[in-house]
């Protein structure tokens, strides 16, 4: 799966709240698992009526998906999109091997 730069530019655009952000890297952490509604909720701090919201935004951009499991909604981040986003970003630091290497400013 490749990313062109418009979708990528959606999928950094809807990481671009504090929430969101948050949301996505315990998603992250949490790997193949995922995490339902109410761990998100929970850890996060947020109502889940506000938390619905930033999972929709996420959802739009493939970031991740819901998926039922009885009466909880179980939440996963889309690896193949992830990767495909890091590409992007990654091509965008051939130019600075330092920060390429590091992940941090030269």
């Amino acid at each position: 799966m490749e990313l062109g730069f418009a979708e990528a530019a959606r999928c950094l655009a809807d990481l671009g709240h504090p929430q969101r952000l948050e949301a996505f890297r315990l998603l992250v952490q949490a790997g193949d698992a995922g995490l339902s509604v109410g761990d998100l909720a929970e850890r996060l701090a947020i109502p889940r009526s506000t938390l619905a919201h930033h999972l929709a935004q996420l959802a739009a951009s493939g970031l991740m998906v819901q998926a039922r499991e009885g009466r909880i909604r179980r939440c996963r981040v889309v690896p193949a999109r992830v990767k495909a986003l890091l590409a992007v970003l990654g091509d965008c630091c051939e130019g600075l091997p330092d920060m390429a290497e590091t992940g941090g400013s030269p």
